[in-house]
Order: C-alpha cells, then structure tokens, then sequence
C-alpha cells in the first residue's frame, strides 16, 4: 500500500464528506437553472440573457479550477483553500438571492464561479492521495457524483421549486446557501491535510517530470476535450430543459421538476455503479459507451408523446452518462501525469470543459434559441455526445486492475 494513503476509516469519510460538501456546491449551482421558469418572468429575462447566466457562472468556475489548482499544488494548501472556497460560495448564494435586475444577478453568478471552481480539482487530489488505487474510480465517483446528484441534481429541483412556489425564489437562494456554513466547520473539524506527492506512484502508468510533459500526455488533452463536449452537454440540459418542458411541452412546473430531479437518482447511482465498473472493466470502455447512450434524453424529450413515467425513465437512463464525468475529469487524468502536478491537471481538465463547453455552449443555444425556438440546445445535446465517443477512441486505459490483468496475460505468454 501507497504510505501515503489514509487508514480504511478516513478514507470512506474523506469521500463522504467531499461528496456532501461538492452536493452543496451543486445545489448552489443549479438552483437558478431549476428556478428560472420564476426568475425568467420576474426579471424580464430573455433565452439569451439565461444561456449568458449559465456561461458566466461556467467562465469563472474553470478559471478559478486551473488557478485555485495551480495555487494548490505550489503552496501544498489543499484544506485551508477547500474551506475557504466553500464558505465563498454560501456568501455568493445569498447574493443571488438579493439581485435585482440581469446586471446584478450575473455579478453574483461570476462570483460564484471563483468561489466553487476550484472546489473539485483540489477533492480530487485529496483522494488520489488518500486512497489506495484500486478503490480510486470509486472514490473519486462517489466524491464527483453521489453528493452533487444525490442534492444538486435530485433534492435541489424538488425542494427548491416548492420552496419557491410557497415563499418566492429569492429566499430559495438563502436556503441554498445555509448548508455550505456547516460542511465548511466540519471540514476544519475532520479533514487533515493532504501529503501533495507521491499519489499515485502505484498505478503502474508512466510518469513525467514537468509540466510540459503532463500536458503532452494524449490522455489528458482527450480527457479535456472530452469535458470540452460532455459538459455542454450537462450545461445546455441545465439551462434549457426545464424552459423546454414548461414552456414547450407545457408540463407544469412541479412535474417539470420531478422529470428534473430523475436525472439526480440516476446519476446518484451512476456514482456507484460507473465508478466501480470502471474500476474492474476498464475506464476507456465506459467512456465510449456512455455517451452514445446520452443520446435518447434530448431525443426523448423531443419526440417522446407518451406518459410522464416513460419520459422520466428515458431522462433516467439517458442522463447516466453523468457516471463518467469523475473518470475523465479526475480518474484517468491523476493516473497519467507527475503527483506534483495533479491538482494543476485536473484543474486543466475540469476547466477547459468549463470555460469552452459552459461558456460557449449555453451562451451560442440561447442566442440559437431566440431565433429558431428552444428545440436548438436539445439538438447541440445529441451531436455532443456522439462526437465524444467516438473522441474517447483514442483513450489509453488506466485503470489498475485491468492493466495488472493486461500484464499478468502478457507474462503468461512469454511462458508459453
């Protein structure tokens, strides 16, 4: 066992707690996109303005993944930056809550940005640091993906849209933010800090020494196109499909969030379930798979005419491409450069995605959206995703297990 790693016990409370702590961040993240069929009205907003709130957020948040990763990994701060991010975020929740025109909301949108970007490049570092390799895919999933689907995905359009149909979508921003206070103490309670090298030195992957050459690494400059598609993906769903089932499909606003919330059970389990497989069949294999099934959510929603029930499983299973995100945004980048430079390259990874999938994607749909109608983004939705699969071909395989298996045959047919 890797030195390094912390005791079984710490180890399930290190992804339990990041996993809450990311599920806050998520929560904070998606309330105005489960919240826009109030906030649209009310503000005067227009398809353009919503994409532009949805990119502005995206913007800041990978800039401050790469900085706030780059800064983790000169300073060796891992812990301290974490709090401090998370008590930032609440701030810029309350924020949101308060604004009162397009101008002030996207200000608290851009600060809320900085304040969670770099919340998951620094997650991820500690648990490629703290867990042992052969439980990394599922850590690292759990810590992406259980919390931030499980609330952000799941809780936050039900408990918000109710919330907001009773007291107004102001104070459903002031309930977002509350719960990033007290993940915030229980991090400076029970969290220690990270050791920053020596990680993953167990992966059996080739390492490089710099900067340089981690960059030059083909799985790293895949795993950040990857984010670059995957995420317009996540976002462009965000953004549009709640305006798109009330104001197109005229679902009304509760069932709207219940269709919303399905994609949060489905990728709660996709933390589990697409983690742990990864860890046994492989992660290239999962990445090529997934997102050809992505397609029949905005397909479905789309083209589907029967039952509320069929659409929610079509959303179900659709939206378990979610399961992947942890593998090329951390997994398989953490198994393929220097321990020195791990935080900075998941930094890369997440935020590449962030600024040109985020940014770029719900900002170029809204504009679309305005001229041909809301169906547009679901279309950029379907051709995302099948352009990452074929993309995750060129993927090389990191996973532990699967090359001890590879190399454990190879030495048996030297001997035969």
């Amino acid at each position: 066992m890797n030195k390094s790693v912390g005791t079984p016990g710490y180890q399930v409370m290190l992804a339990a707690l990041l996993s809450i702590n990311f599920g806050i961040v998520f929560f904070d993240r998606n309330a105005s996109n489960f919240l826009m069929p109030f906030i649209q009205p009310d503000l005067h907003l227009n398809n353009t303005q919503v994409g532009l709130l949805a990119a502005a957020l995206s913007l800041t948040w990978a800039i401050a993944a790469f900085g706030i990763g780059l800064v983790s990994d000169k300073t060796g701060s891992r812990k301290g930056l974490l709090i401090l991010a998370t008590l930032a975020f609440s701030v810029c929740s309350f924020l949101t809550g308060i604004a009162a025109s397009f101008a002030m909301m996207l200000g608290a949108r851009l600060l809320m940005g900085v304040a969670e970007g770099g919340i998951m490049p620094i997650s991820h570092s500690m648990i490629a640091t703290e867990v042992v390799p052969r439980h990394r895919g599922l850590a690292m999933g759990v810590t992406q993906n259980f919390g931030s689907n499980l609330l952000g995905s799941f809780v936050a359009p039900l408990a918000l849209v109710a919330f907001a149909q009773h007291f107004g979508w102001r104070h459903a921003f002031f309930l977002a933010g509350a719960p990033g206070l007290l993940t915030a103490l229980l991090m400076w309670r029970f969290l220690k800090e990270a050791p920053v090298v020596g990680a993953v030195a167990e992966s059996g992957v080739r390492r490089s020494g710099s900067l340089r050459e981690a960059l030059a690494e083909r799985n790293v400059v895949i795993c950040a196109a990857l984010g670059v598609l995957l995420v317009s993906y996540l976002v462009l769903c965000w953004a549009f499909m709640p305006l798109y089932l009330t104001l197109v499909r005229h679902y009304e606003a509760q069932t709207m969030s219940w269709l919303m919330g399905t994609l949060g059970i489905s990728a709660t389990l996709g933390a589990f379930a697409i983690s742990s497989l990864s860890d046994r069949l492989g992660r290239r294999p999962l990445l090529i798979i997934m997102p050809l099934i992505a397609v029949i959510l905005p397909l479905g929603a789309m083209f589907y005419e029967g039952s509320v029930w069929g659409l929610a499983a079509i959303f179900f299973v659709g939206w378990g491409v979610n399961g992947v995100f942890p593998l090329f945004m951390g997994t398989v980048p953490s198994e393929s450069v220097s321990p020195r430079h791990m935080a900075t390259a998941l930094g890369i990874c997440m935020g590449t995605g962030e600024i040109l999938g985020g940014v770029l994607a719900p900002s170029l749909a809204g504009s679309v959206a305005d001229r041909v109608g809301l169906q547009a983004p679901l279309w950029m939705m379907f051709g995302v995703t099948v352009a990452g699969a074929l993309l995750a071909l060129g993927l090389r395989e990191t996973a532990p297990r699967v090359l001890a298996r590879r190399a454990g045959v190879e030495k048996l047919q030297v001997r035969a």
